[in-house]
């Protein structure tokens, strides 16, 4: 088994027996684990960042109306199956936060996008892991509270890695 299959098996384990799973008490009842795509290691990335020189405060709506406060770190560019494409990272209260929404929203991922967190490597270069991307917890229960994607994270490819569209 890898690292990842072991990492979703135990996120799905989570979600189906642990009190602070996203998922209301009717859903867990009937769970039979999230969907996923295949690992794709060609979607598994070092990107050097183009590090912003003024970093703006901005504040992202989140789904349920409120606001949360982000800084505009850096771009990253990159492409896939030879397409070019681009993301901005920002930075906020639990470090580095990517949000993004792909050409599959609304079909085969969630709508209003997944999230990643990236890991700094050295010096501007991160490590950007698509196959675990994942959906916020309002994918699946509309009382959490996440931020919306920003308009320049809306990629016109389609990432086929991380998290599928959760079906209750």
């Amino acid at each position: 088994m890898t690292q990842l299959q072991n990492y979703r098996q135990l996120k799905d384990r989570f979600f189906a027996s642990d009190t602070h799973s996203p998922l209301t008490p009717e859903q867990r009842r009937d769970f039979q684990g999230l969907r996923y795509f295949p690992e794709n290691t060609a979607l598994r990335l070092d990107i050097t960042i183009e590090e912003f020189a003024q970093k703006d405060t901005i504040e992202m709506q989140t789904t349920t109306g409120d606001v949360q406060t982000f800084t505009r770190y850096g771009r990253f560019k990159f492409s896939v199956d030879r397409q070019p494409a681009e993301l901005t990272l920002y930075y906020g209260e639990n470090g580095f936060f990517l949000p993004f929404v792909d050409a599959l929203a609304g079909v085969e991922t969630y709508p209003a996008g997944r999230y990643l967190e990236p890991e700094p490597i050295a010096g501007h270069t991160f490590r950007v892991d698509f196959n675990d991307a994942y959906n916020p917890y309002c994918a699946y229960n509309d009382q959490w509270s996440c931020p919306i994607t920003p308009a320049e994270n809306r990629l016109q490819v389609a990432i086929r890695a991380g998290e599928q569209l959760f079906h209750a």
